[in-house]
């Protein structure tokens, strides 16, 4: 008789399957809780600075009704797009350390002798610290923001209600729900516009001995400078600057606001119509970006898989 009908037979349970993914995601957000941490922090930051304003928030409202409708629509939204900016910016900022980190440390400290003596492949282990930046941390950032704005709008209705006004004044001229939706598309664009980054930080973090973040940083800069110097050209900086601002410059279409868009005089617009995917989508610069991504982590896997510890 096999096991699973003497199992059945005694009534036990099946042995659960181990998961050695899920684990070592979890052990990654175990060990680097500033994934959390820091995105929160941003939050309450944002918060308190809102409490401070609060305040003054009927006044505020009183000078605003005093605005063209455009002015006024963009002066209520102010806030609720600081906050969202704030907090992704806090993420990608958590993502580009926990990069130099991640592989980078435990052959540092020589606790990659433990972490393989596990049965988890070098593969399985490096996925699992891309996973943090790709998915895990992006989707605090967009619980962060959503659970933010919520509150921000809790705290505003609460205040008017003081002052006999309703909290539909916040949202009569700006969609916050379509915000929401905005923003949702600006951190999945991000991610997959910024794998490239993440994927040579990995790479670096992984081959490096020693101060990862001058190996990761100083090869371009070194690129840019004999680039200017000795062909006065600057293609490797036009390049840096694409990689960096594309997501945006692809990603989104501020036609007709020019390219420095001014608070105070930008017209009431729908979130959802600066959204451009279809020219995003089908950019050059996000498709090659992703096959270097590829490339940069699989060459992670191979240098922890070769490379010696310490």
């Amino acid at each position: 008789m096999s096991s699973v009908s003497d199992n059945s037979a005694n009534g036990s349970a099946p042995m659960k399957t181990t998961r050695p993914f899920v684990w070592s995601v979890r052990r990654e957000i175990w060990e680097h809780r500033a994934v959390w941490i820091a995105p929160s922090a941003a939050a309450g930051l944002v918060l308190f600075g809102f409490l401070l304003r609060i305040l003054k928030l009927p006044a505020l409202l009183e000078k605003a009704n005093q605005l063209p409708p455009m002015e006024r629509a963009a002066a209520i939204a102010a806030p609720f797009a600081i906050s969202a900016v704030s907090i992704m910016i806090t993420g990608v900022v958590v993502s580009f350390f926990f990069c130099l980190s991640a592989l980078n440390n435990e052959r540092r400290d020589r606790s990659i002798l433990f972490w393989k003596s596990l049965p988890v492949s070098d593969a399985t282990a490096v996925l699992a610290k891309a996973f943090v930046p790709f998915v895990v941390v992006p989707l605090i950032v967009l619980g962060a923001v959503i659970a933010t704005q919520l509150t921000m709008v809790l705290i505003a209705a609460v205040v008017l209600s003081t002052t006999g006004n309703t909290a539909s004044v916040i949202w009569s001229g700006w969609p916050l729900a379509h915000l929401e939706l905005t923003i949702l598309y600006a951190l999945a664009t991000g991610v997959l516009w910024y794998a490239p980054i993440y994927g040579w930080l990995l790479m670096v973090s992984s081959w490096a001995r020693r101060v990862a973040f001058l190996w990761a940083v100083l090869p371009w800069l070194g690129l840019f400078i004999l680039e200017k110097i000795a062909f006065g050209t600057d293609y490797v900086g036009s390049f840096i600057d694409y990689r960096i601002n594309g997501a945006i410059q692809d990603g989104f279409s501020f036609a007709g606001h020019g390219h420095h868009v001014n608070i105070k005089t930008m017209p009431v617009i729908d979130p959802l119509t600066v959204i451009t995917p279809e020219h995003f989508f089908l950019s050059p610069g996000l498709w090659l970006g992703l096959v270097a991504t590829a490339a940069f982590i699989a060459a992670a896997v191979w240098f922890r898989r070769m490379r010696d510890p310490g």
